[in-house]
């Protein structure tokens, strides 16, 4: 298993955050964290990164113990693409992407042409390379997205973690970039991606792992769980899920909108 979680609790204080997840997530698998906000999604994947400690439990990233790595060794084990990228400086997209090989470099040392190769051909990889030497300042949201994901794969990581990747993004950029995290895991790599999206959940992931106040309130395929009443219970208000397309697809309706009686209605578009 590329990432196996175990009994993972965190606390800030004495306030409980996580209590006992699991995950196995393996080479070849994307996995989607699902949950309201505030559940601990994000806590989760920080512990993952090694930038929170848990109170208990265990994290195997490749087979190894996370608190046995070095910062250098975490970053050769996996990649961090965040949902939001500050820049300071006006870099071109190839020197964002090159910013891969920090790992690999010591202090004061350009990175080499293999370094370089590697980017340019993450950037293909992913359809943006026509950026290249394009200010990342100046790229819109779905390709500033696909650049970060350029820079996780020159990281040459096995392991992925992505901080809701389609977070802000038009429809277009939303399938652009899934179809882009689908093909990595397809390829070899093992990817965990938080969405508060269930219908892409359904549609790409192998593994759906839905958080409610810190605890795993289901776990499994999405089929098992992209489901109108786990959905229902996790979100707080009565959702139907349809199939469609030979349940290659289900879409998710808050169903107050089909009845027209949500207090949150404000026309007549609800009661048609």
């Amino acid at each position: 298993m590329s990432f196996e979680i175990t009994g993972l609790s965190f606390s800030y204080g004495d306030h409980a955050v996580l209590e006992g997840v699991d995950l196995s997530v393996a080479d070849g698998e994307l996995a989607c964290v699902l949950g309201p906000n505030g559940v601990g999604k994000t806590t989760l994947f920080r512990c993952i990164l090694g930038l929170e400690r848990p109170r208990a439990g265990t994290i195997l990233v490749n087979g190894r113990p996370l608190d046995e790595l070095s910062v250098a060794e975490r970053a050769r084990e996996m990649a961090f693409v965040p949902q939001s990228h500050a820049q300071v400086f006006d870099y071109e997209v190839l020197d964002v992407v090159l910013m891969s090989a920090a790992s690999r470099l010591g202090p004061l040392r350009a990175p080499a042409a293999s370094d370089r190769a590697r980017a340019e051909e993450a950037l293909e990889r992913v359809g943006v390379a026509h950026l290249a030497h394009r200010s990342f300042m100046q790229v819109s949201g779905g390709e500033r997205q696909l650049v970060l994901i350029a820079r996780a794969i020159a990281q040459n990581a096995r392991s992925i973690v992505m901080d809701e990747p389609t977070s802000a993004l038009d429809f277009g950029n939303t399938a652009r970039v899934m179809a882009v995290v689908r093909r990595l895991a397809s390829e070899g790599l093992s990817v965990i991606a938080s969405t508060h999206a269930p219908d892409l959940a359904y549609l790409y992931a192998d593994t759906v792992l839905a958080l409610d106040n810190g605890r795993v309130r289901a776990c499994g395929s999405p089929a098992d769980v992209i489901t109108g009443p786990l959905l229902s219970e996790l979100y707080g208000l009565p959702v139907e899920v349809s199939s469609l397309y030979d349940d290659k697809v289900r879409a998710c309706v808050p169903t107050e909108m089909l009845r027209g009686d949500s207090p949150f209605v404000t026309s007549g578009r609800g009661k048609r």
